[in-house]
């Protein structure tokens, strides 16, 4: 049921699997004889320099994964310097999460039912030193995973039959769970019983959040924000307009709405909509440091990455993450290198030059100075 929940999708995974062929359908056309010997992968967002242009998404429940849980991801993260993110549902609490490692941390949350508990998690979030808040608002109700209907997957785990067979299948799991602490949704309940995330969720969010509660929202928090779930470019505008600093293009991994578009099909026009000074970060569908490449001369600013992690955060706690990160990084090195562009600040500054919509222009983007992309 652990690597179903972080492997799988909504209903019949065609957005999931959408999500990854977006990627897979655009080609590079590199240049040659240019100098990469000495290669910048750094970015800026939010006035700050950061080394590397992705981020650890915030997700739920890591402890379930690895006893280690969001602090292991923490640490990992601040060892390379990068922005990671603690989700409303973690299983670490706010305090502990921001007290782990030393890099930049932002915090995501839902809205509850319970308003004045919103409101008491940011308080607690900004004074444990939380840089960024990141506002999901792709679900207002929970999307139909399948596999955890199946498996019966829930925070914390409900043991019956099923859960025991798969358990003795994986011993090294199973003993890491009976020696950890119990599993909790960390900022919320310390006394919630087993349910299905789905119903939770049904059950404790709010569905009639709206564009003016957003903005009332934020009006609490004093740092930077981001509004996370986007895919159609006025609802980016709305978002601008009512003092979000940045724009997260996500459809929540194809975790929610079955057959919805691919964040980075919907990307062009929301770059268009919103301008060019708006930073858009994207996410789902990452799998490779190509691919942040690729989102990246679609017009994103920075890529955030949830399953790649997990997967190693599973495998091998801190080590396992990482490893994930060094991944991704070397990826994204040698296609750098091998495009023939040598920082990213210089992909972000002339990518409206590199993006080939058609076969028919392609000899035509050819002759241009920066490398060609399609």
């Amino acid at each position: 049921m652990v690597f179903d929940y972080i492997d799988g999708g909504a209903e019949d995974e065609v957005t999931m699997s959408g999500n990854v062929d977006a990627f897979v359908k655009h080609r590079f056309v590199h240049r040659v004889l240019r100098d990469v010997s000495a290669l910048d992968p750094s970015i800026e967002i939010f006035g700050q320099r950061r080394p590397l242009p992705f981020f650890l998404s915030p997700t739920a429940g890591n402890r379930l994964f690895h006893t280690d849980g969001e602090v292991a991801v923490a640490h990992a993260a601040g060892e390379a310097g990068i922005v990671s993110g603690l989700s409303t549902l973690g299983s670490t609490s706010i305090e502990d999460f921001c007290a782990a490692g030393t890099g930049p941390k932002w915090f995501q949350t839902y809205v509850w039912k319970d308003r004045e508990l919103t409101r008491e998690m940011l308080l607690r979030a900004k004074a444990a030193g939380f840089e960024t808040l990141v506002v999901t608002v792709d679900m207002p109700v929970h999307g139909s995973r399948e596999r955890d209907h199946r498996n019966g997957f829930a925070i914390p785990p409900k043991i019956g039959l099923k859960q025991t067979i798969q358990a003795l299948r994986a011993p090294r799991w199973t003993l890491d769970y009976l020696a950890s602490s119990p599993i909790r949704y960390a900022n919320l309940s310390q006394n919630t019983s087993a349910i299905s995330l789905a119903d939770f969720v049904n059950d404790q969010l709010d569905p009639a959040f709206c564009w003016d509660d957003a903005a009332e929202l934020i009006s609490h928090w004093s740092g930077s924000t981001v509004l996370k779930g986007v895919v159609h470019p006025d609802d980016a505008k709305r978002a601008v307009e009512i003092g979000f600093d940045a724009i997260q293009v996500s459809n929540h991994g194809g975790r929610q709405l079955d057959r919805d578009v691919a964040p980075l099909d919907a990307l062009p026009a929301i770059r268009k909509a919103v301008g060019e000074q708006v930073p858009l970060i994207l996410d789902s569908g990452v799998r490779r440091g190509s691919d942040i490449l690729t989102a990246l001369i679609c017009g994103a600013d920075a890529v955030s990455c949830g399953r790649a992690y997990l997967y190693g955060l599973a495998a091998g706690g801190e080590a396992g993450v990482a490893r994930s990160i060094e991944i991704l990084k070397d990826e994204l090195l040698r296609s750098m290198a091998l495009l023939g562009v040598a920082s990213i600040r210089e992909l972000l500054l002339e990518r409206g030059r590199w993006n080939i919509s058609t076969t028919e222009n392609l000899a035509v983007h050819a002759a241009m100075s920066g490398p060609q992309f399609r």
